[in-house]
């Protein structure tokens, strides 16, 4: 035979199968559109993904680091220009040197260096998937 246990109490000293704890309270969130909690200068949950911001920042100048597996010519590249546009699996630069512009797949990139502040918030009225005003 086994030793019996002694069950553990809740802090109100219950039956812990009886105890029910409180959901966590979060400090003035707003509700998103799909559910999610917005929180104030943040992106919403359900809009916080890369193409959302390079959309944002549509027109500034950046660095796009990428990898290339398997590449014997170039296994990292790091691409310069201008966001033209950015997709969920792309973005578009164009080289303000060169002119040539740039579709490159998302999979192959590591992260994007700014030079100036990054744009991270909607402008007031726009829906979730509206592009930031022309600079």
């Amino acid at each position: 035979m086994y030793p019996m246990q002694q069950m553990p109490t809740s802090p109100q000293g219950q039956n812990p199968n009886l105890y029910q704890p409180q959901p966590m309270q979060m400090a003035s969130p707003t509700a998103g559109t799909k559910g999610g909690v917005n929180v104030p200068g943040m992106l919403p949950i359900e809009e916080s993904y890369i193409e959302n911001i390079l959309r944002l920042n549509k027109g500034k100048l950046v660095d796009v680091h990428t990898t290339f597996e398997n590449n014997r010519e170039w296994n990292a590249k790091i691409f310069r220009g201008i966001i033209e546009a950015a997709g969920r699996d792309h973005i578009i630069l164009s080289d303000p040197e060169t002119g040539k512009r740039y579709l490159i797949p998302m999979v192959y990139v590591d992260y994007v260096t700014f030079n100036e502040p990054v744009e991270y918030e909607y402008p007031f009225g726009s829906g979730p998937l509206a592009s930031a005003p022309p600079r």
